[in-house]
């Protein structure tokens, strides 16, 4: 059987004396997999989102990202798991303004040494598959909320990753933007993309997911299995 790319194990995360944000979560994703996970503010997620991204150790257990122990990482080597391991997508894009499109998505490349050719190649490749080549000389603030989601989903795919993180990424969108992102994570996810995705949304999950996790006070409240049309 093949190894879950995500293996969480008994993972407890706390900040203070006060309840733990995380309580004895184990949480297995397959490869190929598009995981929702809800819960309302203070349920756990953007901890279990930080923990998974590297961003955060746990207080006690073990999570573990495509057979890497991520928990036991240095400030080096989880720059280094965040560049080459998982791509993240953020509710308000963290897009450089003062760059174009083209190089907003270049830079993992530029971070991880990627020859400036190869760089280049996989770059267009992703801007026209994601529908938004005709913006490689433009800058974000001249695009919509939707076109500009597409453009950090770009620059999260830059490096191949197999992970896809993905934090409120309709959250600051109107309907329509938010419409054509949820389309889009649709479109990745049946291409073989693994994701997981944070959210407030039970509807963006249901469209997105083929499973949903809800949290509460840090642990696992459900967890069902949806069908998503494809």
């Amino acid at each position: 059987m093949t190894a879950p790319i995500i293996e969480i194990r008994d993972v407890t995360k706390s900040y203070d004396a006060g309840r733990p944000a995380l309580a004895g979560l184990s949480l297995d994703v397959p490869a190929g997999a598009a995981l929702a996970v809800l819960g309302r503010s203070g349920s756990g997620k953007s901890t279990l989102l930080n923990l998974i991204a590297g961003l955060d150790r746990p207080t006690e257990g073990t999570v573990s990202v495509a057979g890497l122990r991520v928990d036991r990482l240095t400030e080096s080597g989880s720059a280094r798991y965040r560049r080459e391991r998982i791509g993240m997508v953020f509710q308000f894009f963290n897009l450089l303004d003062d760059l174009t499109v083209q190089d907003n998505v270049l830079l993992p490349a530029q971070l991880a040494g990627m020859p400036a050719a190869a760089a280049r190649d996989r770059a267009a490749e992703l801007l026209a598959q994601l529908g938004i080549e005709r913006h490689a000389r433009t800058h974000p603030g001249r695009l919509s909320g939707g076109e500009r989601q597409r453009v950090a989903v770009a620059r999260a795919l830059m490096n191949r990753p197999p992970l896809l993180l993905a934090d409120e990424p309709t959250g600051a969108l109107d309907s329509a933007s938010a419409a054509d992102v949820r389309e889009l994570l649709v479109e990745l996810n049946a291409a073989g993309q693994t994701i997981l995705l944070v959210t407030h949304d039970t509807g963006l999950a249901e469209a997105c997911a083929s499973r949903i996790i809800e949290l509460s006070d840090g642990r696992i409240a459900r967890d069902v299995t949806v069908a998503v049309a494809r």
